[in-house]
């Protein structure tokens, strides 16, 4: 509409939809389909990964003259908890946050997997190992500065998403990171995220070897930063 109008008419237009696995949806319920969208210039897409970038988020998507698709993990419903102000806020879109800060290796995440980087990470500091996690809370347009200051001070950075692997929209973070900050790299680009296979089968033990969980973040960190 901007581009046939010469920028005169928006789509100011918020679409909430769920999405993610691990709550035993199967093939039905358990897709990760945020990958279709940020490819199509002009969309921004919000994926929060707390109550309070929920609502922030939230309120800055339905002020914003542009059409927002509004993520929200299933497993993150009953399983998150956080403070909430009563009182009017924002949380501008376009603007990741550091989560945590650290030194060694930086874990870009989003949504519940943000929240598992967190707690990996915290194993990882009784490792020795001091992790920085960067929560993108918008995947489109994407917040390149604080995502490159990060990997440029830590010199190592882990990718993290739960959708397939094979053209997960972790590869394009993947990419930006190869490409704007290559001469600061101490390892390779690394990526977890969700095996190559048709969708997340229901039985409870094939759910959970399909699901990244803290521990393959854990593990991963371990590996990266002894490279």
């Amino acid at each position: 509409m901007r581009y046939r109008s010469n920028d005169a008419v928006g789509v100011p237009m918020v679409i909430r939809a769920p999405y993610g696995g691990g709550v035993h949806g199967a093939l039905y319920h358990s897709q990760s389909v945020e990958a279709f969208f940020t490819h199509v210039p002009g969309l921004k897409v919000v994926i929060p990964s707390t109550p309070y970038d929920a609502k922030g988020l939230l309120r800055s998507s339905i002020r914003n003259d542009d059409p927002v698709l509004f993520f929200e993990h299933k497993k993150m419903y009953r399983s998150v908890r956080g403070d909430v102000p009563d009182g009017e806020y924002v949380v501008p879109l376009g603007r990741a946050q550091v989560t945590r800060p650290g030194s060694q290796v930086t874990v870009v995440a989003y949504g519940l997997m943000a929240q598992y980087a967190l707690e990996a990470a915290d194993r990882a500091e009784e490792d020795g190992v001091s992790v920085e996690v960067v929560d993108v809370r918008t995947l489109r347009p994407l917040d390149r500065e604080t995502l490159l200051d990060s990997v440029r001070k830590t010199g190592k950075c882990l990718v993290v998403y739960e959708d397939n692997k094979f053209g997960g929209y972790g590869a394009e973070i993947a990419a930006i990171v190869a490409e704007e900050a290559f001469d600061y790299l101490d390892g390779p680009v690394t990526r977890v995220a969700g095996p190559d296979v048709t969708a997340v089968p229901y039985n409870h033990v094939l759910e959970d070897w399909f699901m990244v969980s803290p521990d393959r973040i854990h593990e991963a960190i371990r590996t990266l930063a002894a490279y």
